[in-house]
């Protein structure tokens, strides 16, 4: 019998050393598709001029400068997560445990998200968005704890409420069309370019406000805002970056169609509601802010912030529309960098603590260095595109005739940068409470936040033609002049 099972010992083992030998073989997967997909979307957002737009698959998709640009933003952040995941699994190898689960929901969440940007049917891009929250929950449960499953639910519950109410919206704009006469209700994009011509009534202002409310909640505005900061927080680091920085820009693409539709009849509506929205979320961004000494809850709660000033320039529209596609944009690359590099401080220190930690610059130069730009960027310091577009956003504040608005988000930015300045300069600039030799980091380990740095100075001091083409093409659309 020990003969036996001597003999059948290794036969047994043989499938688990096969799986573990595959581990490093998904990771390396990964990193290929999400290349593809961000030399794919390189191609797709300059191969056409900024203005041409291309229906494809019957319809069913839109190649416009919205979804070209957008696309491109979240496959880039895409590759920059792939190849953090790839160098954590390789300098950590326990790691490796769940991988395989990881990359299969990883790509499932990304291709939702690229088809719900490109989707030219705005029932159907709800539907995908709801596709990418399915695939995110086990990515948020990823090497679960308590916490982790209790942010996951948080995180399901609130988007599926936020949902509803879309769905709900939904049902109002068809009523709507209804009651106008309309001869075919449709929500294929330009279907309903043509009903939003029709005399506006209440069952179409009703639905707009339900819709901007629930996808405003997979933004993180107030009211439906606490799942932000706590799954932000408990999910691991490279999902944490999927949801602030890829799947807020495609909710964030859902809240532009809607705009681009609806801003010529219905922009009072459209224009107090967020401005509503954003001003709100700014407030409890700020208090939010000061009483954490969390530094990963801490850029959480900024992303809400920058979700508020972002719905504030879409309410005013005009002038302020090409500030929000640039701060929009710069959002995505800051969360990218700063997220990433707290996994790395975060896993060298083994706190969240801002209070234990001191002296990046000097203990961890590489991540100090992109901490402390980041850090910059994040408050809108010269000379990064978030700069830029937030003095775009407070321009059209005035131009518009928002006093009181502009009064009150001067306010609140000061108290947001001198929260975060006392919170996290420390961490960069203090003195390091231990001694540690630092092992140098190969380039593949800083390639993607370099890259995301120098989109953030592009941003800020010259944009290509090609780029600033896109740019302005899609702040046309929002009602830049």
């Amino acid at each position: 019998m020990k003969n036996l099972l001597s003999a059948l010992a290794p036969a047994a083992a043989a499938p688990a050393e096969a799986v573990r030998r595959l581990r490093p073989a998904a990771v390396n997967f990964l990193v290929a598709v999400a290349a593809l997909g961000a030399a794919l979307a390189l191609g797709l957002a300059f191969a056409t001029p900024a203005g041409e737009v291309t229906v494809l698959a019957g319809r069913l998709f839109v190649v416009d400068a919205t979804s070209r640009l957008f696309v491109l933003v979240v496959n880039l952040v895409f590759l920059g997560v792939a190849t953090y995941v790839w160098t954590r699994v390789r300098d950590t190898p326990e790691l490796q445990e769940g991988i395989g689960r990881l990359v299969l929901f990883s790509l499932a969440f990304i291709a939702a998200a690229n088809l719900a940007i490109l989707s030219n049917h705005l029932v159907a891009m709800w539907v995908l968005l709801e596709l990418s929250t399915l695939a995110a929950v086990p990515l948020v449960q990823h090497r679960c704890n308590r916490a982790r499953l209790r942010a996951s639910w948080k995180y399901f519950l609130f988007s599926s409420v936020g949902l509803a109410l879309s769905l709900l919206g939904f049902a109002c704009l068809a009523r709507g069309a209804e009651a106008s006469g309309a001869q075919e209700v449709t929500f294929f994009l330009d279907g309903l370019a043509v009903l939003a011509r029709q005399p506006t009534e209440i069952w179409r202002r009703l639905g707009l406000v339900l819709i901007l409310l629930g996808f405003g909640t997979k933004l993180g505005l107030a009211p439906m805002y606490t799942w932000l900061p706590d799954t932000y927080h408990a999910a691991p680091r490279a999902v944490t970056v999927l949801l602030a920085a890829v799947q807020f820009n495609v909710a964030l693409t859902a809240v532009f169609r809607v705009v681009q539709l609806y801003r010529a009849t219905d922009q009072d509506v459209i224009g107090i509601e967020l401005v509503a929205l954003g001003l709100a979320t700014m407030a409890v961004s700020a208090l939010g802010i000061v009483a954490t000494r969390n530094y990963v809850r801490l850029i959480a709660l900024a992303s809400l912030n920058h979700g508020g000033v972002i719905a504030i320039g879409l309410g005013i529209g005009g002038t302020a529309a090409y500030g929000v596609v640039l701060y929009a944009v710069s959002n995505a690359f800051i969360k990218a960098i700063l997220f990433l590099t707290a996994g790395k401080i975060e896993s060298h220190y083994r706190t969240e603590d801002v209070r234990e930690v001191s002296g990046l610059l000097k203990d961890m130069p590489y991540s100090g260095l992109f901490f402390m730009v980041g850090t910059f960027a994040l408050l809108g310091f010269p000379p990064f595109g978030s700069f830029l577009g937030e003095l775009i956003v407070m321009s059209g504040l005035v131009g518009a005739g928002w006093y009181g608005v502009f009064a009150a988000f001067c306010a609140i930015l000061t108290a947001t940068f001198v929260a975060t300045g006392r919170a996290l300069f420390p961490m960069i600039w203090g003195e390091p409470r231990r001694a540690v030799d630092w092992a140098s980091q190969p380039l593949a380990t800083i390639l993607p936040k370099l890259v995301f740095l120098g989109c953030l100075l592009a941003m800020g001091l010259y944009l290509p033609a090609p780029v600033n083409a896109l740019f302005r093409q899609v702040a046309a659309g929002l009602g830049a002049e």
